[in-house]
């Protein structure tokens, strides 16, 4: 068996599915798409994704399963100067919880929490 990434895939908890949409589309400047569940239990927005490239794929997520809320996960988003998207959170409606900080040899992190309060981090090698 070939190794694999340890994230197949993430889904973010959202209770307010169009502002969380507007939020990430503003932030990560893409758009995400409507993507079915074969349960027909939560509404889903993809994040763009090419699933044979390198990383995970994602979407933002209402379901009666699972809730929103800073807890123990963290999805970080790759971008290619973190402070760019970044400076675009409180605009958007969320909170910078960390502005851009070094973490050495891998690069830059800025940690930020949503419209829905779930934390997320940004990262870039620059």
């Amino acid at each position: 068996m070939s190794k694999m990434n340890a994230v197949g895939w993430f889904d973010i908890y959202v209770n307010d599915l169009d502002q969380a949409v507007a939020f990430y589309e503003t932030v990560l400047a893409c758009k995400l798409e409507p993507i079915g569940d074969p349960t027909g239990e939560s509404r889903m927005m993809s994040f763009p994704a090419d699933m044979s490239a390198y990383g995970a794929g994602g979407a933002l997520t209402k379901s009666p399963h699972a809730s929103p809320g800073a807890g123990g996960t963290i999805v970080y988003f790759s971008a290619q100067d973190c402070a760019v998207e970044e400076g675009r959170v409180p605009a958007a409606g969320g909170k910078v919880i960390r502005p851009k900080f070094s973490i050495g040899e891998y690069g830059w992190v800025s940690l930020c929490q949503d419209t829905e309060g779930n934390l997320f981090g940004i990262s870039s090698m620059d």
